[in-house]
């Protein structure tokens, strides 16, 4: 919820880490949820927060793409793209169900349950401030960007 502190967490993430909120105190952390690795969609998504990294950095910002592939999937799909920041997988969908972003969707007229794209922002002291829902992936990033800055 807006303006609520945010549970704290520990997931596995890509480079043999494990992604913990409260390690990121001090730090505005941006939660990207996708549906998938390599699909058009999350790999423009990633491209764009790939292209804007510096200046998210500069505005003292993280970045952490979740889903819930796996961490090879992860590790192959940072690869290829030359992330620079960590991708979390939530395989147990422990975060996606945190943050609310499971969601029946409609794909080639079938009815299926996944990841509803969505980014949250958490300000330094750990609130949430600002989330954005069924984000189309084009010119989201800067979005995101633009907001953090106001922060």
């Amino acid at each position: 919820m807006i303006n609520s502190i945010v549970s704290d967490f520990e997931l596995p993430a890509t480079g043999d880490q494990h992604f913990k909120l409260s390690a990121n105190q001090g730090k505005t952390v941006i939660l990207y949820f996708y549906p998938k690795d390599s699909t058009p969609g999350c790999t423009t998504e990633a491209q764009q927060f790939r292209d804007l990294h510096a200046e998210f950095e500069q505005a003292g910002c993280v970045i952490a793409g979740i889903s819930r592939d796996s961490l090879r999937s992860h590790e192959n799909f940072k690869a290829k793209q030359e992330l620079p920041f960590a991708l979390i997988s939530d395989a147990e969908e422990q975060l996606c169900s945190q943050f609310g972003v499971i969601k029946e969707k409609k794909m080639y007229g079938k009815l299926v349950r996944g990841i509803e794209r969505s980014t949250f922002v958490i300000d330094k002291s750990g609130v949430l401030r600002h989330e954005w829902r069924g984000v189309k992936a084009p010119g989201h990033a800067q979005q995101v960007l633009d907001f953090v800055k106001t922060l």
